[in-house]
């Protein structure tokens, strides 16, 4: 099951098709949720409470079908079941996906504010959600290109790699697995070269480590590894740009604990030019 969460907005409708199209090539069904605030149930003499629980449900309805339609246009072999829910939208979402596969969300919706680049539905339940979140800007980007992932060593990455792999295999696309650093190295002469090169080693090792053992799994993903010198954030963001998907875990290793979302997954949901997947940390560490 796939869960996508719709408002009305050109984003929502865009994450319907992206998740639409996941569904056809997972052979699963689709959810369509809108959540609403709790219509009044009292009613007072001259009606009016009454008519305007009555205008938000016709309201919701209409948008949920229009979503139904777009699902269908996407793909008429899915089959979605609208759901018309009573609460706050990213509460809802999250208790609805909690045995998903994924849930998708648009990057902003119709009560964000103009030229914000993320909102409150998709910072609410990225790295909240049990199962790995899908943020899809309009318009969404074509199911093309490879699949880029950021690797860090953490458990989360380990969820993200996952996912990535086998979303690769499932699109029949390439896979990049990038690995950016930024410690800086104090000082200069042969000394800071010396350093700078033993740094680069560690590095290079822990993107060999991370690794080990997904080929064995998806021998037909062709992996292409880039280890670079900057700002994961940065780096990631650069590279989305020509990208079909980027994956990222929810929290690195240099994030504090009990933190939901780290700084660059955070900073990737406002940057990232393609669909962001968010995943959740594995409950052990490991290939899973």
């Amino acid at each position: 099951m796939i869960v996508v969460g719709v408002d009305g907005s050109q984003a929502a409708l865009a994450a319907v098709s992206w998740a639409a199209r996941e569904a056809a090539a997972r052979d699963g069904a689709l959810s369509i949720v809108h959540a609403m605030p709790a219509w009044p149930l009292e009613v007072s003499e001259e009606g009016r409470y009454a008519e305007v629980g009555r205008w938000m449900r016709e309201g919701a309805t209409s948008m949920l079908d229009a979503a139904l339609e777009r699902a269908r246009q996407e793909d008429p072999r899915v089959v979605a079941e609208p759901r018309l829910l009573g609460g706050d939208p990213r509460a809802i979402l999250i208790e609805t996906a909690a045995d998903a596969e994924l849930l998708v969300v648009g990057n902003h919706g119709l009560g964000g504010f103009a030229g914000m680049l993320l909102g409150s539905v998709a910072l609410g339940v990225a790295g909240r959600a049990a199962c790995p979140v899908a943020v899809v800007r309009d318009p969404a980007t074509p199911p093309a290109g490879e699949v880029v992932v950021g690797v860090d060593g953490s458990a989360a990455g380990v969820g993200a790699l996952g996912f990535a792999f086998a979303e690769a295999s499932l699109r029949g696309a390439g896979l990049r697995a990038v690995h950016a650093w930024s410690r800086p190295v104090a000082g200069g002469g042969p000394f800071a070269l010396r350093v700078a090169e033993e740094t680069a080693e560690a590095e290079r090792r822990l993107l060999a480590e991370a690794l080990a053992g997904w080929s064995e799994r998806y021998p037909d993903v062709k992996v292409t590894e880039q280890l670079e010198h900057g700002h994961p954030a940065r780096v990631l963001a650069e590279a989305s740009a020509h990208a079909g998907l980027l994956v990222v875990g929810s929290r690195g290793r240099g994030d504090l604990t009990g933190l939901l979302l780290g700084s660059v997954s955070h900073s990737l949901l406002h940057h990232a030019t393609c669909p962001l997947v968010v995943t959740p940390a594995p409950a052990s560490p490991g290939l899973s």
